[in-house]
């Protein structure tokens, strides 16, 4: 009896740790499907950042995508988006794709229906009162998620959308290491997440993000790939109408 029970306890929390991976991982599909991705081996690249708008350093990025000629997608915190309007105003004029990112930026999987309801439809109202229309993109805070959570967001008219290249900088590294762990995981295909805030408070130190992200963009552009909007990836996965 007592290695069958040894047996079941060890299986039960095999699962369990499964279970709690897959809430968090990002290209995980447990609980329902997300996009972390194009074609593998393509030449795509995604650049996506999140927990903007922020004060100064997402006007910062903005001036380095502007150089390069780079559309990337922002995640804001609807929040900040009330602090800063003109911050977000400025990312959706430069012609960047803006996504929701909650209100507060919370851990979703701790919290109700109605709480997590409420986070996605308050950042909601906050980027159409400052930008109007914008993207039906989510990026769920910390990648934290469970089925209810994919479900409201599907209710909501929203998809939900994650990544596959991290550069592990919200703990503002050198951007040499931001670049070498970016660099390490690229296959082709690739969506990229950055910060261009900090979801503690407004004003986080995103200097080594920025510079950063202008020699990513020159390195893989020497190497022929295309910076793309995760709007133009996403559609060129979707079937094309046969032509007649």
């Amino acid at each position: 009896m007592l290695p069958t029970l040894i047996g079941l306890t060890t299986t039960a929390a095999a699962a369990a740790s499964a279970a709690a991976y897959q809430s968090m991982a990002p290209t995980g599909q447990w609980y329902g499907q997300t996009f972390a991705g194009g074609i593998r081996g393509s030449k795509q690249i995604a650049l996506t950042y999140d927990d903007g708008p922020n004060d100064p350093h997402t006007l910062k990025l903005l001036d380095v995508l502007a150089k390069h000629n780079v559309r990337a997608t922002f995640f804001m915190i609807g929040r900040y988006v009330q602090q800063r309007p003109d911050i977000a105003r400025a990312v959706a004029q430069a012609g960047h794709v803006i996504g929701n990112h909650t209100f507060t930026h919370p851990l979703l999987i701790f919290k109700s229906t109605a709480e997590t309801r409420a986070e996605l439809s308050n950042c909601h109202q906050a980027l159409q009162d400052a930008i109007g229309e914008h993207s039906n993109l989510f990026r769920p805070p910390f990648g934290g998620r469970r089925p209810a959570t994919l479900r409201i967001v599907r209710e909501l008219g929203m998809q939900t959308v994650m990544w596959n290249v991290t550069g592990y900088d919200w703990n503002a590294p050198p951007a040499a290491v931001i670049e070498k762990k970016v660099g390490r995981q690229m296959r082709g295909g690739d969506v990229i997440v950055l910060h261009d805030g900090g979801h503690r408070a407004m004003g986080a130190d995103r200097a080594q993000t920025v510079i950063a992200t202008e020699n990513l963009i020159l390195r893989f552009k020497d190497q022929g790939h295309e910076f793309v909007t995760l709007e133009e990836m996403m559609k060129a996965l979707s079937p094309q109408p046969a032509k007649s």
